[in-house]
């Protein structure tokens, strides 16, 4: 049976300024996949013959086929040679979203919106392979870069969506996508380093290692459940805004599109916790991050009077503070164990996007039953539950410290 090496591989190639904002452009074009749907699922659901009950499952979906790379593709990053591993998969979005560009019936739209998600995780090779090729000493800045244009992507893809769709039709933005995918996989295959893992294990071996190294990293663990709790309180709001702001405000999706890149700004986060991280201040960071992540529902549980401006105070705060967990966990992680980064964030990033689906699935069934309010209460509620376990496991590492 084949081991499982602990030594990291060493690369004469470096991350320079440009190489960061090449991965950063990458990481963010690719990202953007899994968002596209998620502000014109009213369009898309009457389109394929979806109910509007049911409208959130396109969401919930796509998060959970990424979940599914993220467990079964991810890890190949420590197996396989990283850039042809990517350029497959991303050659495999480009096809997954011309299916739904075509897509004529609910349940086909929903089998490729599992794809998209499937498909779109090379993003979580690049950034293992930007920690690979980054000194010690810089990493987290340069993961807080990498992270940057990721979770830019992430945000601007609302607006793009909500803009092409009400200028075009919800087509002619995963038509566009595709095109765009087309365009990264050469981009990748021309310019990305190559790294070939040391790791000999087969496949099975290297799934099986998943479950001992999420059972013997209890940072891991911590990390995961933190982060997981954060974007389960993003992915519920930024699902159920779009509803509120079409159905209560009369915004059209062009407005909406506006409303999103004001959430856009909290896009600042990712290279400012970088350096945050790199200079050993994630405790205080994350503290802050989990706490105003609570807080940010505040608006709508104080007054709804403060109506859309109360809404885009959450979006920003709640995007920043997401933002800086996200990048402290990656900056943590990646100093476990060298040789297993992308096992790591494959981990990491699952359980993250399965907090994600579970915030989308509960979006559309509490705007229903109780509007907005319900919204803020279960947006609040995940951080806080991160919160308390952030501050009870803090007790107990400083009652350890003092009893050793």
């Amino acid at each position: 049976m084949s081991s499982l090496p602990g030594q990291a591989e060493h690369t004469d190639i470096k991350m320079t300024r440009g190489m960061v904002l090449l991965f950063a452009f990458c990481c963010g074009a690719i990202v953007a996949n899994i968002y596209y749907a998620q502000p014109i699922i009213e369009l898309i659901a009457p389109d394929i013959g979806l109910s509007a009950h049911a409208a959130s499952l396109i969401v919930s979906l796509t998060q959970i086929g990424y979940a599914f790379g993220l467990f079964f593709l991810v890890p190949l990053g420590d197996l396989l040679e990283n850039r042809r591993l990517m350029v497959t998969t991303v050659l495999v979005a480009v096809v997954s979203l011309i299916g739904a560009a075509f897509a004529g019936h609910a349940n086909s739209f929903l089998i490729v919106s599992l794809l998209i998600g499937f498909s779109s995780v090379s993003v979580q090779m690049l950034i293992p392979l930007a920690a690979h090729l980054s000194q010690e000493e810089s990493r987290g800045r340069v993961v807080g870069g990498i992270m940057g244009g990721l979770l830019l992507g992430i945000l601007l893809a609302r607006p793009v969506s909500s803009f092409v769709a009400d200028h075009f039709g919800w087509r002619a933005v995963f038509g566009g996508a595709a095109a765009l995918m087309a365009m990264i996989a050469i981009v990748l295959a021309t310019t990305m380093p190559k790294r070939q893992p040391q790791h000999t294990a087969s496949y099975g071996e290297l799934l099986a290692s998943l479950g001992s190294l999420f059972k013997k990293m209890p940072v891991l663990r911590q990390r995961a459940f933190y982060q997981a709790c954060m974007f389960a309180s993003f992915s519920l709001f930024w699902t159920a805004v779009p509803l509120e702001l079409a159905r209560r405000y009369g915004l059209s999706q062009s407005q909406i599109a506006l409303f999103a890149l004001v959430g856009a700004t909290g896009a600042i986060a990712a290279p400012f916790s970088g350096r945050l991280a790199d200079a050993g201040h994630t405790k205080v960071a994350t503290r802050f991050a989990l706490l105003f992540g609570a807080l940010s529902f505040a608006p709508a549980l104080i007054h709804p009077a403060f109506g859309i401006v109360g809404l885009a105070v959450t979006g920003v705060v709640l995007d920043f503070c997401v933002q800086m967990n996200l990048v402290m966990g990656q900056r943590t992680i990646y100093a476990l164990d060298a040789a297993s980064r992308s096992r790591l964030n494959g981990l990491y990033m699952t359980s993250i996007f399965v907090g994600g689906a579970i915030g989308s699935a509960l979006a559309s069934i509490l705007y229903d039953k109780g509007g907005w309010f319900w919204i803020a209460i279960a947006g609040a509620v995940f951080p806080l539950l991160a919160l308390v376990r952030f501050m009870l496991e803090t007790a107990q590492e400083k009652i350890g410290v003092q009893a050793g």
